[in-house]
């Protein structure tokens, strides 16, 4: 099935691409990564101007959603420019405040995350949380419902340096119980799209390469061997464009998780793809390509990853936080 963006939401798309490469997003990345949040948080406010996070949240809180299209529009942008922070936590953290049963929380805390003035991460309680050192609102899922954690433990880094994990310290305001699928299913969505945003960077990064570097007096993209692989990959993230805008109009779980799988392993063989034509540059950290190239990977597992994905495609949906 195609499908195909309205004039809106096409207008959208390029609106928030303009946006992004105007804020260079590989410097903001970096300073992320090495603890430096100021430019990071000046970019997530343009980006909640520009209505990202409203589509998650109802209008009742200040937002413009929920809107789950919108939402996976931008985030592909989102992955295509490597936006660091807690985007698909907050996302999650949206959907668990306007999921619970006390509307009090979700009145107080919806209306600064749809306008960018504050940032949200949520983990299982006892686990790791992305960026919980800058988040302002961390959400604990603990077995009564869920609690406000009061604070964070020491930072961890992962494969992706932007990815910064801490844990959460014991929650201490219970906020009451809200469904955790909800939640779960828009994390995994958002995570999808961000992960096909970046295998499509990823691909038109190595094809400009490939265009410039030579060997043997020819560009090596005219090379046979080297068109099949970037073919193999255009492919693949081309047959997970449906299946993440399909999975947006039917919030099924099963699709969700379907969708997943098609993003992230589509990113994840760009990204090999990408690393192999690059060559030995590729494998440096002064590259800007390494900053989709950890991503891609990161992304993979963040929010479940194949394996679990697939069985709740086979289950026909069946949740597990």
């Amino acid at each position: 099935m195609r499908f195909l963006l309205d004039a809106e939401q096409r207008a959208f798309a390029a609106s928030l691409d303009a946006r992004l490469t105007a804020a260079d997003t590989p410097s903001v990345v970096r300073e992320w990564s090495r603890g430096e949040h100021g430019s990071g948080r000046a970019l997530w406010r343009r980006i909640a101007d520009a209505g990202v996070f409203g589509l998650a949240i109802p209008e009742e809180y200040g937002g413009l959603g929920p809107r789950p299209v919108e939402l996976v529009v931008a985030f592909v942008e989102l992955g295509r420019h490597a936006v660091p922070g807690p985007l698909a936590e907050t996302v999650a953290a949206a959907v668990l405040l306007a999921g619970l049963e006390d509307t009090g929380p979700a009145k107080r805390l919806l209306p600064a995350l749809a306008s960018g003035e504050a940032m949200a991460t949520v983990a299982p309680e006892g686990s790791y949380a992305l960026d919980g050192d800058v988040a302002d609102i961390r959400l604990a899922l603990a077995h009564d419902g869920v609690r406000l954690a009061a604070g964070h433990g020491p930072v961890s880094r992962s494969l992706d340096p932007a990815r910064r994990l801490t844990p959460l310290t014991e929650g201490r305001e219970l906020l009451g119980g809200a469904p955790f699928g909800p939640a779960l299913d828009h994390a995994r969505l958002a995570t999808a799209a961000q992960a096909l945003g970046a295998g499509l960077a990823l691909l038109d990064r190595t094809v400009a390469y490939v265009g410039q570097r030579t060997q043997f007096g020819v560009p090596v993209g005219s090379f046979q061997a080297v068109k099949h692989r970037l073919a193999d990959a255009k492919i693949a993230l081309e047959f997970a464009r449906p299946l993440l805008f399909g999975a947006a109009l039917t919030l099924d779980p099963a699709d969700i998780a379907a969708a997943k799988v098609g993003a992230c392993e589509a990113a994840y063989a760009a990204a090999r793809t990408a690393l192999q034509l690059h060559g030995a540059i590729g494998y440096t950290a002064e590259c800007d390509l390494s900053l989709w190239l950890t991503k891609a990977r990161a992304l993979r597992t963040a929010w479940g990853g194949p394996r679990e994905c697939r069985e709740l495609v086979v289950s026909g949906g069946g949740r597990r936080w």
